[in-house]
C-alpha cells in the first residue's frame, strides 16, 4: 500500500482511533456488584458507592423505584444550597410562611417544628429544621421561597434530577409525604391516586447524595449535628433529634448504631417503602455512600447500612494503576503534521486510581479515544502541540464486564501530549511541501503505468 493510500485508509478507519491496552494488577473492579447477593442484605434495594472513585461496590435491585419518603428532602437541600451559592438567597434571608406550610407544620404526627404565619424565619433556621429534624413544613416554606410555589419548585427538582442522570426519579412534592398527607395542598397528582408519592431508585439517591457532597460539602456540617434546639418563634425550645442514629454524639440508648465517621445524610419512612436511609461515612480520607430501601424496622436500616460500610472498608482498597503524566504504555504515538518531530507520545492527564477488591486479580482495558476536533483530515495533529495539551481520553473496563461507575460519563481519564512539538520553520515547511508535491506526481505516474 503506497503512502497516499495509507493516509486515506487511516483517515477512513479512524479520525478518532481507539486502542485497547491491557494492564494486569492485584484487585478486581466492582463489576461483581450485580452478582449473587453474598451479603444477604435485608432490604428491598440497596447500593454502595466508593465516593473517591465513583465506583459501585455493591447493588441490589438498585434501579427499582420506591417512594423515598423524607430522603426526597436531599434534593430540596441541594437546591437551597444552590440558591445560596448563586446569591439568590443568603442564610439570613427572611422567609414568610404560607397557609400550606403552616397547616402541614402543625401536624406533629409528621416530622415537624410548628411554624407561625406572623413570624419571619431565616433560611438557615428552616434549613437546619429540615436537614436535622426532617421538618416538612420547613421544607415546604423553603421550596416556596425558591420557586414561588411548590409546584414550580418540583419542576426544578425534576429538571435537576434529569441533568444528574437520575433516570428513575419522579418528584411530585418537596417533602416526600404522600398526597394523602398533603390533601388539598398536593402540588401534583402524580400517577392518578390520592396516595401518590415521589419515586426514586437507590441508584438515583446515590447519585443525588454524590452531588450534595461534591458540590456543597458544607451540607455535611449540618447533616452531622445529632441534637439541636429550635428556638425561632417558639416560647419553649424544641429539641430536634437527628433521625440518623449512626451519627457519633448520641446518648447511650442509641450508641449501638453509631458508626465512626458517619456525617450524613437522610433517613426516610413510608409504609409503601419501609424504613430507608441514605448514609455517608468517611474514614482516613476514604468516603463511602450507601442507600438502603425497604428495611423492616427503624433499627434495621442502620444495621444493614453498617453491613455495607463494613463490606466497603474491609473488602476493598484503592489501587493506583498509573501516575499523572505517565506514558500510556502500548499506545502508538500520534502523528503530527508540520512539526519538528513527526509524532507525539500520549500520557495520562491525571492519576488512574481505582477501587479494587482485595486479593483478587483482574485485567483492565484502557481504550484511548482521540478528540476528532484536534485532528486534521488525515488523522494528524497540527503543530505546535503543547506539553500537557488534552488530546483525548481513556476509558476503563474490567475483564469481568463494564466498569462499575455510578456516573458512566465520569469514566473518562484525560489523555495529554507527553511532550511539546514545535512547528517547523518556513524553510522546512517549504521543503516538505515540495517533497509532497513531487511524491504526488510520482504516485500519479506510477498509477498510469
Amino acid at each position: 500500500m503506497n503512502f497516499r493510500k495509507k493516509l486515506r485508509f487511516f483517515a477512513v478507519t479512524g479520525l478518532a482511533f481507539i486502542l485497547a491496552l491491557t494492564i494486569a494488577f492485584q484487585g478486581s473492579f466492582a463489576s461483581k456488584a450485580e452478582a449473587a447477593d453474598t451479603l444477604n442484605l435485608q432490604a428491598r434495594s440497596a447500593i454502595l458507592v466508593d465516593y473517591n472513585s465513583g465506583q459501585i461496590l455493591y447493588e441490589k435491585n438498585a434501579d427499582q423505584v420506591y417512594p423515598p419518603a423524607s430522603m426526597t428532602k436531599m434534593m430540596t437541600e441541594y437546591l437551597v444550597m444552590q440558591a445560596v451559592h448563586s446569591k439568590k438567597l443568603n442564610w439570613n434571608s427572611q422567609v414568610s410562611i404560607s397557609n400550606y406550610a403552616y397547616q402541614i407544620s402543625q401536624n406533629r404526627s409528621l416530622s415537624n417544628v410548628p411554624l407561625r404565619q406572623d413570624y419571619q424565619y431565616t433560611v438557615k433556621e428552616l434549613y437546619e429544621a429540615m436537614a436535622i429534624y426532617s421538618a416538612n413544613g420547613a421544607a415546604i416554606a423553603l421550596a416556596e421561597k425558591i420557586g414561588g410555589s411548590e409546584k414550580n419548585f418540583v419542576d426544578l427538582m425534576n429538571a435537576t434530577a434529569k441533568k444528574f442522570g437520575m433516570n428513575g426519579a419522579h418528584y411530585i412534592n418537596s417533602t416526600g409525604l404522600d398526597n394523602s398527607d398533603l390533601g388539598q395542598f398536593a402540588s401534583y397528582g402524580g400517577y392518578g391516586g390520592k396516595n401518590d408519592s415521589d419515586e426514586l431508585s437507590a441508584r438515583d439517591l446515590a447519585i443525588l447524595a454524590y452531588h450534595v457532597i461534591k458540590d456543597y460539602p458544607e451540607a455535611l456540617n449540618i447533616s452531622k449535628i445529632p441534637l439541636k434546639n429550635f428556638t425561632a418563634g417558639v416560647k419553649t425550645p424544641i429539641q430536634m433529634v437527628n433521625w440518623n442514629y449512626m451519627l457519633p454524639g448520641f446518648g447511650a440508648n442509641m450508641s449501638k448504631y453509631t458508626y465512626q465517621g458517619v456525617d450524613g445524610l437522610k433517613t426516610g419512612y413510608i409504609a409503601q417503602a419501609g424504613y430507608c436511609f441514605t448514609g455517608t461515612v468517611k474514614q482516613n480520607g476514604h468516603r463511602l455512600i450507601s442507600v438502603v430501601m425497604g428495611t423492616s424496622s427503624e433499627g434495621q436500616r442502620f444495621e444493614q447500612t453498617r453491613t455495607l460500610f463494613d463490606y466497603g472498608y474491609q473488602q476493598f482498597s484503592e489501587k493506583t494503576l498509573a501516575q499523572k503524566n505517565q506514558l500510556v504504555q502500548g499506545q502508538k504515538a500520534v502523528p503530527v503534521n508540520n512539526g519538528k518531530q513527526g509524532s507525539v507520545n500520549l500520557a495520562f492527564g491525571e492519576p488512574v486510581i481505582v477501587t479494587a477488591q482485595n486479593g483478587e486479580t483482574s485485567k483492565v482495558d484502557f481504550k484511548v479515544t482521540l478528540d476528532r476536533s484536534k485532528l486534521n483530515k488525515n488523522g494528524q495533529l497540527e503543530a505546535p502541540v503543547k506539553k500537557g495539551e488534552k488530546i483525548g481520553y481513556a476509558t476503563l473496563s474490567s475483564s469481568n464486564g463494564a466498569y462499575g461507575k455510578l456516573n458512566p460519563n465520569d469514566n473518562q481519564i484525560p489523555v495529554v501530549a507527553a511532550q511539546q512539538v514545535d512547528k517547523n520553520g518556513w524553510f522546512i515547511s517549504m521543503l516538505k511541501a515540495i517533497g509532497s508535491f513531487f511524491a504526488g506526481i510520482f504516485s500519479w505516474i506510477a498509477g498510469r503505468f
